[in-house]
């Protein structure tokens, strides 16, 4: 199932191949491109990605880049782009990016125009964040990390500012054909769940996700010298019994293109292989026989796989760019605001009328403990069936007017259990507790999992006290490029989720100028997913992995259209928030979390 990209709702399959002169009194375009290495060291620290103790990085398999695009209307409004091949991009990482850019560019530089976001590869670097959950297996924060990431963005982005020249943009977007095994719908079961679903059979999962990619290329001399592509699937080719970073297909997309552009004579080529709607896409089969097909791709079969995934993509971006496609005409502009995500009511418009609908302090769910079947496989089915058990024991006696709460508690633990719905909630992310205890006070044995033994012995020498262990107040972005509106995203968006969110915007700029919506996820800070009220009824791992709640999906679709309607108006007229941001992790604490002793693996 695919969703238009038109805001006229044009039905995609094809590729646009249409080119228009621009028009005599326009300014002309100016665009840069550059890349940088990711200058990391493997020291055996966890990889981000499948959260498991033993997915350490010893040594570098492929090299991981920051590709950057500078983008000047020409105008006097300049966008910045940059693709990291990591698993995630958190706010440690936007805010040192931005801190870097305003030093070298003073009052040049916008925020609300930079974009960060990341090829979701999941043998990249972990420790980069400065909240606290998703760097236990690390473990820790690793500043050496951070300061690499950091570094090779703001390199990258200036130097693809200094090299900028005219250069012609062209926008295509076209189906990757259902005969191409590139990309499966691993959730099959919660994706029927949506009244857009339409009927398939186990056999055709590969049918239920958005298969349209769409491509910006970067022309000189009428030569393709850069691209950004964007199509949603998950990178997570090569599996987690491994040890070594790698691009993974994304990486290898790119790199394809790139070898391509310079044996056409390209001297510095950029390919930027971004995510759409990833969030429940697995570029492995996903149907009958599903797990005796994985486990015949193992070891090095692993990283070909890679390489073949990311090959089909690069072969598709390259296809689209040589049938044509829309010239880009300006303006540029841009739009920015923080979102509370754990404190918004949700409108009507996007809840079946619900008027009270609302999100909550986040929870993780047993779901997302147990995994992905094929991807990434957590804990065991049966201790999972236990969690699940006891979690919904703990909701029974919390909701019961017998429980001994204040009215305060009482009336918090309706609201979380209202918002959260039936996801048996495993650990209370918001206020730290796991199955109610507190971290410090867990009943769990050390020996059970090092994962936990790691989290126990922060949250006991105090390093997550006050500290979030996961973000809470959250970027929602919006990029013009001419009649093209960027929907910038942080996490991982279902395919049926996108499309709907992509719809929310679009109703709020039909009439001015716009013509295309496309989205980019896990744009400028991580938290998790996002699914539609009804996948998230069934509790697959995307659900579990929605931390707001059922209506996670609906807030996000309310405060962009809010955000929408900012977009479209002069920029002096706007009013939305642009001071907002996540509160600091206590430097005390954050300290207590770095530079932690690496385990040693037998």
């Amino acid at each position: 199932m695919s969703a238009p990209d038109s805001v006229h709702g044009r039905t995609p399959g094809h590729a646009e191949n249409h080119a228009e002169p621009p028009a005599q009194d326009s300014p002309p375009t100016r665009a840069g491109w550059a890349l940088r290495a990711l200058a990391l060291v493997p020291r055996g620290h966890a990889m981000h990605g499948y959260g498991l103790w033993q997915n350490r990085a010893r040594e570098q398999r492929s090299p991981l880049y920051a590709r950057a695009l500078y983008l000047d209307d020409g105008d006097g409004a300049a966008l910045f782009f940059c693709c990291l091949d990591t698993g995630y991009i958190t706010h440690a990482m936007r805010e040192g990016v931005v801190t870097a850019l305003k030093c070298a560019l003073g009052d040049s530089f916008s925020e609300e125009r930079l974009v960060l976001t990341c090829t979701h590869t999941h043998s990249g670097p972990g420790g980069c964040s400065h909240d606290g959950f998703y760097n236990i297996v690390t473990p820790g924060f690793v500043p050496e990390h951070l300061d690499a990431v950091v570094n090779a963005c703001r390199d990258a982005l200036l130097e693809a500012r200094h090299c900028a020249a005219p250069t012609e943009l062209r926008l295509v977007a076209g189906s990757i054909a259902a005969t191409v095994p590139v990309a499966w719908n691993r959730s099959l079961r919660a994706w029927r769940r949506n009244p857009e679903a339409t009927p398939l059979s186990a056999r055709e999962a590969h049918l239920a996700i958005a298969r349209e990619m769409q491509v910006l290329g970067c022309y000189r001399d009428g030569q393709l010298c850069a691209l950004l592509s964007l199509f949603g699937v998950h990178a997570t080719c090569v599996g987690n019994s491994h040890n070594a970073y790698d691009g993974d297909n994304k990486g290898y997309a790119a790199a394809s293109v790139e070898a391509t552009l310079r044996t056409q004579g390209v001297a510095a080529p950029v390919a930027i292989f971004a995510q759409a709607t990833a969030g429940d896409v697995s570029p492995y089969y996903h149907g009958p026989g599903q797990a005796a097909a994985r486990r015949k791709i193992r070891g090095e079969a692993e990283f070909d796989y890679a390489r073949a995934n990311g090959e089909h993509q690069a072969r598709h971006a390259l296809a689209l760019l040589a049938q044509g496609g829309t010239r880009v005409q300006g303006p540029f502009d841009g739009v920015l605001t923080y979102v509370d995500f754990a404190h918004q009511t949700a409108s009507p418009r996007f809840t079946g009328g619900i008027a009270d609908a609302a999100t909550s302090d986040p929870c993780h769910g047993t779901a997302f403990f147990r995994g992905t079947p094929v991807d990434g496989p957590g804990m065991p089915a049966v201790l999972g069936m236990l969690a699940g058990g006891a979690a919904r024991l703990l909701r029974s006696v919390r909701l019961s007017p017998l429980a001994p709460l204040t009215p305060e508690a009482r009336a918090y633990y309706r609201q979380l259990y209202a918002a959260q719905g039936p996801k048996p909630i495993l650990l209370e992310s918001g206020r730290k507790r796991l199955l109610g205890q507190r971290l410090e006070h867990l009943a769990l044995p050390d020996i059970a999992d090092p994962m936990v033994r790691e989290l126990k012995q922060q949250a006991r020498r105090g390093a997550l006290r006050d500290s979030a262990l996961v973000p809470t107040v959250l970027p929602v972005q919006l990029l013009r490029l001419g009649d093209t509106v960027l929907v910038c995203a942080p996490g991982e968006f279902t395919t049926v989720a996108g499309a709907r969110l992509r719809e929310a915007v679009a109703n709020e700029l039909t009439g001015h100028g716009i013509t295309r919506l496309w989205l980019c996820t896990y744009c400028n800070d991580y938290m998790g997913y996002v699914t539609t009220r009804e996948e998230y009824q069934a509790q697959a791992y995307e659900g579990g992995h929605t931390i707001f709640g059922q209506w996670t999906l609906a807030a996000f679709q309310t405060r962009f259209a809010a955000l929408a309607t900012q977009l479209a108006r002069p920029p002096q007229a706007r009013s939305h928030d642009r001071d907002m941001r996540p509160a600091p992790a206590p430097a005390e604490e954050l300290a207590l979390r770095s530079n932690l002793p690496v385990p040693v693996l037998a």
